[in-house]
């Protein structure tokens, strides 16, 4: 059967309209986000929560917030695949990017990126009143738990005696969790603990108000600056008057609690993701739905960052002035 040319062009037009659709339901086709986030009973699953609901923007954008077991979890899923992004403590951010750290020996995860710094989780060392520790320096031949093996926690408090001068071995460590370490501290078997996490925390709420008293050791002046200093991951941060019984205010460290992603991850469905989370509409969410939610805040977005920002966050950050270029 022949075809006339006007037959022909009409097949043509419907062919190219045909593949015009295609590719603007393609355009349109739901981009998954997924977030790692932690334990039910922390912190970073009902912030991941809040965050999920406020920023999804269906059908477009469709962000869903995981149980999972953590910053080093979340890193390895996102290496992986398994997921779009996660939160994670800044300095395991930095280790998994650099291969060093908790990652010593296990190559580096170079295609992390930053998405956004979201609220501090500040270094507590804890003392008992009794043990009259006003310095780290006053930590050589006491007891003191540095966390259990594999933590985080125990890499940064190694971090914060060395910036002190003080070995592992001028002290009589322990390697215990920091419920079990305040446990021991008011049966009087431990001097002091490290404990990385927001404030306030609750194992040291109940500890100040029942084991005999206790000081926060502050971690300032020229040794914290020297460690901010080599490393990035680390700010400056103050503990306030109040939030542990008879404990004045504390100028300490923090580690950021991040949101971070992928270098894969396409660039336009994470600047959606970076304005969707600094939208009026998230902010709100934010502020009435958690304790650090407040906390969030678009001023401290790239505070701490120790791996690169991603292109797609970045373009969000500079319209909004963050950064310069």
């Amino acid at each position: 059967m022949k075809m006339t040319r006007r037959e022909l062009a009409k097949i043509g037009l419907g062919l190219s309209a045909a593949t015009a659709l295609g590719r603007s339901a393609f355009a349109q086709a739901p981009a998954f986000f997924r977030i790692g986030t932690g334990g039910t009973a922390g912190t970073y699953y009902p912030v991941g929560g809040l965050i999920a609901n406020a920023v999804s923007n269906p059908p477009q954008l469709v962000l869903t917030a995981q149980a999972s077991n953590g910053s080093v979890a979340n890193v390895n899923s996102i290496a992986s695949g398994a997921l779009e992004s996660g939160f994670s403590q800044a300095d395991v951010a930095y280790w998994a990017y650099t291969g060093t750290g908790l990652f010593e020996g296990k190559g580096k995860n170079e295609d992390l990126r930053l998405l956004a710094n979201l609220y501090p989780e500040s270094i507590h060392l804890v003392a008992a009143k009794s043990a009259n520790i006003k310095s780290v320096a006053d930590l050589k031949g006491k007891r003191v738990s540095l966390d259990e093996p594999g933590s985080g926690t125990l890499v940064d408090a190694r971090i914060i005696l060395a910036g002190w001068g003080i070995k592992e071995a001028d002290v009589k460590a322990d390697f215990l969790k920091p419920n079990q370490a305040a446990e021991r501290m008011r049966d009087g078997g431990l001097d002091a603990f490290f404990f990385v996490g927001g404030y306030p925390t609750s194992a040291i709420t109940e500890l100040a108000a029942t084991g005999g008293g206790i000081d926060i050791v502050p971690l300032a002046g020229p040794e914290a600056d020297a460690i901010r200093k080599q490393y990035s991951f680390f700010a400056a941060d103050e503990i306030p008057a109040g939030t542990y019984k008879d404990v004045g205010a504390v100028k300490t460290l923090a580690v950021g609690a991040q949101w971070i992603t992928s270098a894969k991850v396409p660039d336009a469905v994470v600047y959606e993701v970076a304005k969707g989370l600094w939208s009026d509409k998230t902010r709100a969410a934010l502020d009435a739905g958690h304790a650090k939610g407040k906390l969030i805040r678009k001023e401290s977005a790239l505070a701490g960052a120790g791996i690169p920002i991603h292109p797609g966050a970045e373009r969000f950050y500079k319209e909004a002035g963050l950064l310069k270029g």
